[in-house]
């Protein structure tokens, strides 16, 4: 029955001839002119439309790749004094004093676990030293005279900085070497007097 409804291509074929036969020419030029427009108004509407669509898709993909990305930020923050916990532990504990042995052992263990689970997440250490400064990635907390490097080379990490997914989650804090300075030191208060 939907098909008998439907006037078929002939039909319409019909009716349309009959409508323009009826019609004079100035009226028809203008109505075709009136369609085509209406044409090339619904055919920008419907570019303007799927451009629409294609740019939302695509913020859309971007936002969940950035929440994907970067879902682990403020964890992955909270989580980092205690490795720096960790850390010192293992640096002030003596590797050779059999009292503590098993203790610093699991303190190691905990600390290689630690630190490989915060890697498979892109969580990256920044260790600079020995690197030039890069106030991208360090802060620098003092500044030292060295001779013997060059001026605004990292020599001392206080702290190590991370990355995550290659985006800063906290700077390094370092110290930096700086050229001698040529001026004789100041007389202290003893020379003085």
């Amino acid at each position: 029955m939907a098909d008998e409804q439907k006037p078929d291509l002939q039909d319409q074929e019909t009716l349309f001839e009959e409508t323009l036969e009826g019609a004079p020419a100035d009226d028809l030029a203008a109505r075709v002119a009136d369609l085509e427009e209406q044409l090339a108004t619904a055919q920008d509407q419907a570019l303007r439309a799927a451009a629409d669509v294609q740019n939302a898709r695509r913020r859309a993909e971007q936002e969940i790749e950035k929440a994907h990305k970067f879902a682990l930020e403020r964890f992955a923050g909270d989580l980092l004094p205690l490795l720096d916990s960790l850390e010192r532990g293992m640096e002030l504990s003596d590797a050779d004093d059999p009292a503590i042995k098993p203790m610093r052992d699991g303190m190691e263990l905990t600390l290689k676990m630690f630190s490989d689970t915060l890697s498979r997440f892109q969580v990256v250490a920044v260790d600079p030293h020995g690197e030039p400064f890069n106030p991208e990635l360090h802060q620098a907390m003092a500044m030292e005279e060295r001779d013997s490097l060059e001026p605004n080379t990292v020599i001392r990490v206080f702290q190590k900085g991370y990355t995550l997914s290659g985006r800063l989650l906290r700077p390094a804090m370092v110290v930096v070497s700086k050229a001698p300075s040529d001026k004789p030191a100041s007389p202290s208060i003893d020379e003085q007097a």
